[in-house]
C-alpha cells in the first residue's frame, strides 16, 4: 500500500533505508503525488469521438481508435503521431489492442460493425489489416491473452464470447453468455455482453458482464471448443446482494487486480471491488444468497455511469487507486482501500468514457466524446485535489441516478423509441452491404446512447440544454 506522504519515501531511500526499486514503486503510490496529477497534453489526430486507447507492454507507445475508424499509434511523450491507418471497419472503433511481444507490429480492433481485425506492420511500412471474425452485434472489448502474441478473446452483443489464434483464421465460439432466468427455456435469452478481461494470475480464468447483474467468471479449459453445445457453466458469480434479481441493470466494465480482485462498474449504478472469496457460485439464487454469509464488496460512489458504455482501471504499481469516468466529464480517483475519493478533475466536456493507466509510471491516458486523447501526470504545482464544488457534482450525479430510476416510460415513448430502433437498423443494414454508402456515411450517423439504441432498456437519457452538435459524434 502506498504511502500518504512521499518526503517520508524520499528520506528512506536518502539514509538508505529504502532500495530504488521499492522507493519509485511506494513513491508512485503517494497520495501526494495522485493530489498533484494534471493534464500533461492532448494528442490530436481523430476526426470523432476516441473511444479506447492502450499503452503498449514497454509504455512507450500509445495506440487509439475512434468513431472516424481510424488507428493511431503515438509517441506519447513528444505527443507525436508514428502510424495513422484505415481499420477496414466501417462503424466506429470500441477496442484497439497492441499484442504482446509482438515488436508493435499486430493491433487487433473491435468495432459496432460486429468486427474483429488485425493490423499488421509490415516491414516496409505498409499496413495489411484482415478480418479475424465477427459478431452479431457491437463489440466493445478484447482480451489477448497475458504474454501470448497469438491468442486473444472477444465478447459481443450476440452474448458469444469468442477464440482466436492469430497463427490461423479460424474464430471459435467458445460459449454463448445466457440469462439465469433462461437455463431450463427452450428458447435460452443471451446477456448482451459488454465486458471481458482475463485473471492476470490464472490466464485460463476470465470474466465477462453484460446485461444482467452478474459478472461471470469462466474457466476456458471447461468450455466447449466448437460448436456442438453452447454450455454456459461459469465457475463462479459475482453481484452485490442488494442488486440480484434487479431489473434494468447491467455492467459496463470490468478490471482485475494483480491479485485477482474483480473490479465492477455497473450502468447508473456504482463501482464494487470483490475479493475472491465474495463470490456467489456457479448458480446463484436469491433464496440461496440470502442464507449466505458473505462480506460485503468495496463500493465507489459519487459518479455517474449512465449515458455510454464506461469502463474501470486500477492504477498505481500494487492497483492502490481505482479509476473512472462520469456522465459529467470528471474522472473520479478513489484509494482502493476504504474508497476515500482522493482527486477528482475535469477530463471532457460531456463525457469521460475510458482511462488507461502507464504500466509503470504515475501516468494515465483517458477518452471521451471529444476527439482528442488528454495525457494526465503529477505536474500541478498548487490548488485543492478536490474542487470546491464536489459535493455538488457528487449530489447531481447521485440525484440524476434516482431521477432515472424513477423513470416510467409512457406508450408514446415507448413507440418512438422503437422507431428510432428500426431507423437505425435500417440504416446499419444499408450501410452494411452498400459499400457506396459505407463511403457516403463516413461523416454521418446517430448517437448510440446505451439504452436508447436497445429498445428493450428503456433508459433514454438526454441534455435538452446542450449546445453541443451530438450527431457528429457516436456515444457508446
Amino acid at each position: 500500500m502506498g504511502t500518504k506522504h512521499g518526503f517520508v519515501e524520499i528520506s528512506r531511500r536518502e539514509i538508505g533505508l529504502s532500495r530504488p526499486r521499492c522507493f519509485t514503486r511506494r513513491f508512485s503510490a503517494s497520495e501526494v503525488l495522485v493530489e498533484r496529477l494534471d493534464l500533461y497534453g492532448k494528442l490530436n489526430g481523430h476526426k470523432g469521438c476516441v473511444n479506447t486507447v492502450e499503452f503498449n507492454s514497454t509504455g512507450e507507445l500509445l495506440v487509439s481508435g475512434s468513431d472516424d475508424k481510424q488507428v493511431i499509434l503515438w509517441d506519447w511523450a513528444t505527443k507525436t503521431r508514428r502510424l495513422l491507418y484505415p481499420s477496414g471497419h466501417y462503424d466506429n472503433i470500441f477496442q484497439a489492442r497492441i499484442m504482446p511481444f509482438t515488436d508493435d507490429r499486430k493491433i487487433v480492433t473491435s468495432a459496432a460493425d460486429g468486427q474483429v481485425r488485425l493490423g499488421q506492420i509490415l516491414e516496409d511500412g505498409q499496413i495489411d489489416t484482415k478480418m479475424l471474425g465477427r459478431h452479431q452485434g457491437h463489440v466493445y472489448k478484447l482480451a489477448p491473452e497475458p504474454g501470448s502474441p497469438h491468442i486473444l478473446y472477444s465478447c459481443g452483443e450476440d452474448g458469444f464470447v469468442q477464440h482466436f489464434d492469430l497463427r490461423s483464421r479460424i474464430a471459435t465460439k467458445l460459449l454463448c453468455c445466457t440469462s439465469l432466468s433462461a437455463k431450463n427455456e427452450q428458447v435460452q435469452n443471451s446477456i448482451r455482453l459488454n465486458a471481458i478481461v482475463i485473471d492476470p494470475t490464472n490466464p485460463n480464468y476470465l470474466a465477462v458482464g453484460g446485461s444482467d447483474e452478474y459478472a461471470r467468471v469462466y474457466d476456458i479449459r471447461k468450455c466447449q471448443w466448437d460448436e456442438s453445445s453452447n454450455l454456459d457453466v461459469p465457475v463462479n458469480m459475482f453481484c452485490p446482494k442488494h442488486l440480484i434479481e434487479t431489473s434494468n441493470i447491467h455492467i459496463t466494465g470490468l478490471a482485475y487486480s494483480n491479485t485477482s480482485e474483480l473490479l465492477v462498474s455497473y450502468n447508473d449504478e456504482h463501482i464494487y471491488l470483490f475479493q475472491k472469496n465474495m463470490g456467489l457460485g456457479p448458480s446463484p439464487s436469491s433464496a440461496l444468497v440470502e442464507g449466505m454469509q458473505l462480506e460485503e464488496p468495496q463500493v465507489y460512489l459519487g459518479h455517474r455511469n449512465s449515458q455510454t458504455v464506461k469502463g474501470v482501471s486500477f492504477f498505481g504499481p500494487d492497483d492502490d487507486y481505482v479509476l473512472s469516468g462520469s456522465d459529467c466529464g470528471h474522472i473520479f480517483i478513489w484509494r482502493k482501500k476504504g474508497a476515500k475519493l482522493v482527486r477528482l478533475m475535469r477530463g471532457d466536456r460531456r463525457v469521460v468514457n475510458h482511462l488507461e493507466p502507464h504500466p509503470y509510471m504515475p501516468i494515465f491516458a483517458t477518452c471521451g466524446i471529444e476527439n482528442d486523447v488528454k495525457l494526465w501526470a503529477p505536474t500541478a504545482t498548487d490548488g485543492p485535489p478536490l474542487p470546491d464544488n464536489v459535493g455538488k457534482i457528487m449530489e447531481s450525479n447521485r440525484q440524476g441516478r434516482e431521477d432515472q430510476s424513477r423513470v416510467t416510460l409512457t406508450p408514446d415513448v415507448i413507440m418512438h423509441v422503437l422507431r428510432l430502433q428500426r431507423r437505425q437498423t435500417a440504416a446499419y443494414i444499408e450501410r452494411r452491404y452498400s459499400r457506396a454508402d459505407i463511403e457516403s456515411d463516413e461523416e454521418n450517423g446517430e448517437a448510440y446512447v446505451l439504452g436508447l439504441s436497445e429498445a428493450s432498456d428503456g433508459n433514454a437519457s438526454f441534455d435538452e440544454g446542450s449546445t453541443e452538435n451530438l450527431g457528429e459524434c457516436n456515444i457508446s
